[in-house]
């Protein structure tokens, strides 16, 4: 469950001026899916960070599984996986079984053991075969895939997708989707991409720091395509 109680974002531009990115919102998430869309700049992925800290709230607060993210920001991000647009943010080891077998090094005891388990990992998302690649030789596809793998071997209990798909082509999007689709974890995506919105329970559509309508999936990108439509 995802909490926000009266949570904005107020920032200082370089000219000492103030500066809203997401105005104070009060919301709670418990759908399994949920989607966030919204124009470029609008505040949907200062909403997104909010839920494991990566953005502090700077007014009300924020919280995530029953804990106050700002008070129990470690058991926060402990719990949260996050996945950024560009995998190469987050995939810093030379292999790919490497990656994963990092992300494992808090939970499973004995190098073997973990490599053992990222090798399953990596099986399980059709990247068994490049265990040993270099991550660098690897796809932007299988990139993403391998920054999903190393997150979800976490076993997280919430997943949060800041535009996971928009460096990807059709291919590898519908790879990625059919993943996050099967996913155990509640799921935060922000996307542009409306169908996947669609296969939502509750998409949340965010506009110049608000959000602006909140409800089941198709009315909710109903509403997002007449806010975008041509005046």
């Amino acid at each position: 469950m995802i909490e926000l109680d009266g949570a904005g974002v107020t920032v200082t531009t370089a000219r000492g001026e103030p500066r809203v990115l997401l105005h104070p919102t009060t919301l709670t998430l418990i759908e399994r899916r949920v989607a966030v869309i919204g124009a470029n700049g609008s505040g949907k992925s200062t909403l997104a960070r909010l839920v494991n800290g990566l953005r502090p709230a700077t007014t009300g607060r924020v919280r995530t599984l029953g804990l106050d993210v700002a008070q129990h920001g470690a058991q926060v991000r402990a719990a949260v996986g996050f996945v950024f647009t560009d995998p190469d943010a987050q995939l810093v080891m030379p292999t790919a079984v490497e990656d994963v077998a990092l992300s494992l090094r808090r939970s499973v005891p004995g190098a073997a053991q973990r490599d053992a388990t990222a090798r399953a990992w990596l099986e399980r998302i059709g990247l068994g075969e490049h265990a040993t690649t270099p991550v660098h030789a690897l796809s932007g596809g299988q990139k993403q895939l391998l920054a999903l793998a190393g997150l979800l071997a976490t076993e997280p209990r919430v997943l949060v997708c800041d535009e996971p798909t928009t460096l990807l082509d059709l291919r590898w999007r519908r790879l990625v989707d059919a993943l996050l689709d099967g996913v155990d974890a509640q799921l935060l995506l922000v996307t542009h991409d409306l169908d996947a919105a669609r296969r939502a329970d509750r998409v949340l559509v965010v506009d110049e720091g608000r959000v602006v309508h909140d409800g089941p999936a198709a009315a909710a990108v109903d509403a997002y395509q007449a806010l975008m439509a041509p005046r």
